[in-house]
């Protein structure tokens, strides 16, 4: 198995399980996870003896979402404008070579691009504690990827909700709505993707895999023009951006100009 910095692979029967391993920074998103993930993803999806993967966080959470200090504050215009994009604009499952199902066991936070990751699995299993939420927005930031993704599986006001004020939602309210396939006590999010994998394990592959490639194109077309909607907004470019960075790492509340 590949050894990664920001992340493990490693495989046990069919099961591949991709576990994000930054636990001092809540796995965070920085520079280098955008590298491994499509890595590990890859590793996986080329793997003939892993029939289905598992995506876990180590430690306190699934994902907090980006890490603010390194790809969000002093950086060029041009640094900006590339991790707005960022390397995952067209989705980490977009494409794929085999089409394999993936599992997200969510615990604790699943914010920006811990909810973004989920939302492109084809499964989710979360803890009751756990919570999701669209926090681009309370960063500047357009959250319409993430919304693209969420919208093809759980059209709803509270999701109109999550994309205007960035506020989390409760994994309960979401299992409610269609998002999470099984909602399970704290601690057990891991045995229960496991569970499912099993059940996924007892299917035909090939025609489970069929079913894979057919449900992805559900947010893929929208994510498409969710990033023909992003690029002329600029909002990286903008003073609130600027200062919803800024307050974040000093701790302190944001005062926005709408400019």
């Amino acid at each position: 198995m590949t050894e990664y910095e920001t992340m493990t692979y490693e495989r046990k029967g069919k099961i591949g399980y991709i576990m994000f391993n930054r636990p001092q920074s809540l796995n965070a998103v920085n520079d280098q996870f955008e590298r491994d993930l499509p890595d590990a993803l890859l590793e996986f999806d080329i793997d003939e003896d892993a029939w289905v993967a598992i995506i876990h966080g180590a430690g306190r959470c699934f994902c907090a979402g980006a890490d603010i200090k390194q790809r969000l504050v002093n950086m060029t215009p041009q640094q900006s404008a590339r991790r707005t994009m960022g390397s995952s604009s067209e989705g980490y499952l977009a494409r794929s070579i085999n089409w394999k199902p993936v599992i997200a066991a969510i615990h604790g936070y699943a914010l920006g691009a811990g909810t973004s990751i989920a939302a492109e699995c084809d499964l989710i299993v979360a803890s009751e504690e756990a919570q999701f939420g669209i926090t681009e927005t309370k960063r500047g930031l357009p959250g319409a990827r993430v919304w693209a993704k969420m919208n093809a599986f759980m059209p709803s006001k509270v999701l109109t909700e999550m994309v205007i004020t960035g506020e989390p939602v409760e994994a309960a309210e979401l299992y409610r709505l269609g998002l999470i396939n099984r909602l399970v006590p704290t601690g057990k999010h891991l045995e229960a993707a496991e569970e499912l994998a099993e059940k996924v394990l007892k299917a035909p592959p090939l025609a489970s895999r069929s079913g894979v490639r057919l449900t992805r194109r559900q947010w893929v077309q929208p994510l498409y023009d969710a990033n023909m909607y992003i690029q002329p907004l600029k909002l990286h470019q903008t003073e609130d951006f600027q200062e919803a960075s800024r307050s974040f790492v000093e701790k302190r509340a944001p005062e926005y100009t709408a400019g």
